[in-house]
């Protein structure tokens, strides 16, 4: 990766005064083996649309065209960070494709043809609220891998009667095969933040089972862990429903919290809320 032909990260950044942004959720990447590690656990990439969130300097962005990437779109809202990038799109002539703009706010599903691929160290400040769109839309990826704070990263894979699992545990298990691939200590970044981060890859399930509506299982987890110390008979009230007669359809009991359901219960509850 070092031998990609381009500046070292830490030369590019001071010349063009890149110093990361708190406004932007910025950490920047410079540990190069790192980059490539994250490139490699969504390969094949040459075959792929892969699409980057938030690139700031390029770091992975090099990584992810050093190991094949040959369609590769970025979204980063950053002006500082467009001349950077020019310098490495105009080093790998056709390959990369720049946005510049807030990924909130693009439909990455138009970005290019299937298979399309997510990869990203995403902003700590939206992270969250990216993944939760991308769910909405979640067939029209191979994979998406992806750096979040650990904590977000252990909700995405937590398991009921724990204190991570939660609604995000419910939306990406109940769509994807999920796993936290390795953990990444916070002196590979630039500032350091506070905590450690971990890479997680969601690649869609071929076969779900129980297929139903995910805005109506989104809406029914917010209800259950919007107020997660409550029994369902209670928690559910916000639904504006019989909820006993929900709970005895799906055969739960009315006295249980959201954490102690699986996934599959939430699967059912979901199907049996949108037949009354």
């Amino acid at each position: 990766m070092a031998n990609d032909g381009l500046p070292p990260l830490r030369d590019v950044i001071a010349e063009h005064d890149l110093s990361a942004q708190k406004k932007f959720g910025q950490n920047f990447l410079f540990d190069l083996n790192l980059t490539g590690r994250i490139a490699r656990a969504a390969a094949p990439l040459d075959n792929a649309t892969v699409i980057e969130i938030g690139p700031g300097p390029g770091g992975l962005t090099r990584a992810l065209l050093f190991n094949g990437a040959q369609n590769l779109t970025v979204i980063e809202r950053d002006p500082r960070c467009q001349p950077v990038l020019t310098q490495i799109s105009n080093h790998y002539p056709g390959c990369l494709h720049v946005i510049d703009g807030d990924a909130l706010d693009v439909d990455v599903t138009t970005l290019g043809p299937a298979p399309r691929k997510i990869v990203a160290n995403l902003p700590y400040n939206v992270g969250t609220l990216l993944l939760i769109g991308w769910l909405e839309n979640i067939d029209a990826f191979a994979s998406l891998t992806l750096m979040f704070q650990k904590e977000v990263a252990e909700r995405v894979v937590a398991k009921p009667k724990t204190k991570a699992y939660g609604r995000l545990s419910v939306l990406c298990q109940y769509l994807c095969d999920c796993d936290i691939l390795f953990d990444v200590h916070r002196s590979a970044f630039t500032p350091p933040p506070k905590v450690t981060s971990a890479v997680v890859q969601l690649i869609p399930k071929a076969e779900r089972g129980e297929n139903i509506n995910i805005g109506s299982l989104a809406k029914v987890t917010q209800a259950a862990f919007g107020q997660r110390r409550k029994m369902l008979r209670a928690s559910l009230k916000s639904l504006n429903i019989d909820v006993l007669a929900l709970l005895e359809q799906a055969e739960i009991a009315e006295t249980a919290r959201a954490e102690e359901l699986s996934v599959t219960d939430f699967v059912r509850l979901t199907r049996i809320y949108d037949t009354l």
